[in-house]
């Protein structure tokens, strides 16, 4: 009986000991994975918010179809442009009023230099806006979710747009009581709430759902 209890309570010190390490290492294998492909996938979103806000440029408006959006990046150029101010005399107010020494009308002028391609001066060459619609998480079979339309602000509209995915496809594999909190998440630190985001379809607002801490050097 002696052996017996001393098994029993080998399990039971085994069992807690287990639970113990996998109260505190289960959040800290969770928070590792989940910020990696966090990175990731905004990596992503911000070339698609990059996109969009071209598109917007040249056409007035955002788009909620992929390849619409593709299409636009291959083919679409901004304008190279050079501002000038200049001055010249208005003849007629001169005569109309007498003034000897001119009346001179300030203006600016603004010249197109020429096109450079929107993919070039976006993606440096790079073909990678071609898969951005894509979640680049290994595993994970899933597209980013993209929608447009317009919303009336104060008497005016807008044109807006939303790309995202939904934590629990990113994140479906790990631990679910963690990704039920992750969905809750509401601080200046998280990404808050049930998606990863950039854009509104409520709001007129073009950034992502991401604190600063993804955002590189460069981007801040």
């Amino acid at each position: 009986m002696k052996l017996v209890i001393q098994i029993l309570l080998w399990i039971v010190i085994i069992f807690l000991g287990w639970k113990l390490w996998s109260s505190i290492m289960g959040p800290v294998e969770f928070n590792k994975v989940k910020e990696a492909r966090y990175s990731k996938v905004i990596k992503n979103l911000k070339d698609i918010q990059a996109a969009e806000l071209a598109h917007k440029e040249i056409t007035g408006t955002f788009t909620g179809d992929w390849d619409s959006l593709v299409r636009f990046i291959d083919t679409a150029k901004f304008a190279i442009t050079q501002r000038r101010d200049t001055s010249y005399a208005d003849v007629a107010k001169n005569k109309a009023y007498g003034i000897d020494q001119g009346y001179f009308l300030d203006e600016v002028l603004i010249d197109t230099l020429g096109f450079t391609p929107i993919k070039d001066s976006l993606f440096g060459g790079s073909d990678r806006y071609k898969t951005m619609m894509n979640v680049p998480v290994k595993g994970i079979d899933a597209k980013f979710e993209l929608k447009s339309g317009k919303i009336v602000k104060n008497d005016a509209s807008y044109s807006v747009f939303e790309a995202k995915v939904p934590k629990k496809v990113l994140l479906g594999d790990l631990d679910k009581d963690l990704l039920a909190q992750e969905m809750q998440v509401q601080s200046v630190d998280g990404v808050n709430g049930p998606d990863i985001r950039v854009g509104s379809l409520e709001e007129v607002n073009t950034t992502g759902n991401w604190p600063k801490i993804y955002d590189s050097a460069k981007d801040k």
